[in-house]
């Protein structure tokens, strides 16, 4: 079991060693969960505009829930990995318009609709590894979403911010650093936690 105040490090590390122990039938079939958890949250049921994320290695599959949020309507924007590693924007237009970029991720071959369009979220859906007790999420370390989450939080938008994950990510404590911001819900397999701010 993860322990109660590891090192970010060390815990990125377990919790990846744990997911790449994953089947691809376990993760498929947690992705279709996923997906129709995701979809009946008033968080996403209610959204406009939603940004999202393609799924990366053994991440927690967001594919069927791309699509279905655009089948309803909602307007799906997609990040786009710049050099220094901020966030662009796109908008989803189907998964044959997704190209291969910078480290293996898939984004949007449209152009770029600028690093502010996040303002226009409704929702975020956040990729991440583990959040715990408090809505803390734990990333991968590359402070993208968290140069995102600062432009939000500059601008005074208030996205609801939903994380999904597998069932044994949501942990009783990870670190928590000044520039960390608490979600607003995780999504499981096994159900949906919400955090209060």
């Amino acid at each position: 079991m993860l322990c109660d105040e590891p090192d970010k490090a060390g815990l990125r590390r377990e919790l990846l060693d744990m997911r790449n122990r994953l089947t691809r039938d376990d993760a498929q079939k947690a992705a279709t969960v996923l997906a129709r958890r995701a979809l009946e949250l008033p968080e996403l049921t209610e959204a406009r505009t939603v940004a999202a994320y393609v799924a990366f290695g053994s991440e927690p599959g967001t594919r069927a829930l791309l699509d279905a949020l655009r089948a309803r309507g909602v307007r799906v924007l997609l990040p786009v990995l710049l050099p220094d590693n901020d966030l662009d924007w796109g908008e989803y237009e189907g998964a044959e318009n997704l190209v291969r970029a910078r480290l293996g991720l898939l984004q949007p071959g449209g152009t770029p609709l600028g690093v502010d369009a996040i303002l226009e979220a409704d929702a975020v859906l956040l990729p991440g590894l583990a959040v715990d007790s408090r809505g803390t999420r734990l990333g991968r370390g590359g402070g993208s979403y968290d140069r995102a989450l600062a432009r939000l939080e500059a601008a005074d938008a208030r996205p609801h911010l939903v994380v999904l994950l597998y069932d044994d990510e949501v942990v009783a404590r990870v670190p928590k650093e000044p520039h960390d911001h608490p979600v607003t819900a995780v999504v499981t397999p096994s159900g949906v936690r919400r955090f209060t701010a």
